[in-house]
């Protein structure tokens, strides 16, 4: 079992196309992996949907409460070693290192030029392919 952190982008995704990689990437990680959120991840969420879509946000609210995930707290920037382009990722990529996840997925090309040796980062269809191998 790995512990995977998916990125705003890729629930965001998941919860608006039901068909699509990202809605596969999420039903695989909460069946058969640990889902790790951060509470910057789930703040994005709400400012996201509520901006774009604010019908959904029952629907995430509801998602939220029934799905099973482990929080990885958030982490003063002074103790990252890796630093990202785009410095409002930093606090996510804190905290995946801080929590040790196995995985990142997410779409962001900021996290995906990364090359980490303490964690994969892939797309949603990369996640799908690393899955089944």
């Amino acid at each position: 079992m790995m512990r995977v952190l998916v990125d705003t982008n890729v629930i965001i995704s998941a919860l608006l196309f039901p068909t699509s990689a990202p809605s596969e990437v999420l039903d695989r990680v909460l069946s058969t992996h640990r889902l790790v959120l951060t509470q910057w991840i789930i703040d994005e969420l709400f400012e996201v949907v509520s901006r774009k879509r604010s019908d959904l946000l029952p629907a995430l609210d509801s998602f939220l409460t029934r799905i099973n995930y482990e929080m990885a707290g958030p982490v003063p920037y002074s103790r990252s070693s890796v630093t990202i382009a785009d410095e409002k990722d930093q606090p996510i990529l804190d905290a995946a290192l801080d929590a040790e996840v196995d995985v990142i997925v997410t779409g962001d090309k900021h996290f995906l030029v990364l090359d980490l040796p303490q964690m994969r980062i892939v797309t949603p269809r990369g996640f799908l392919n690393l899955d089944t191998a």
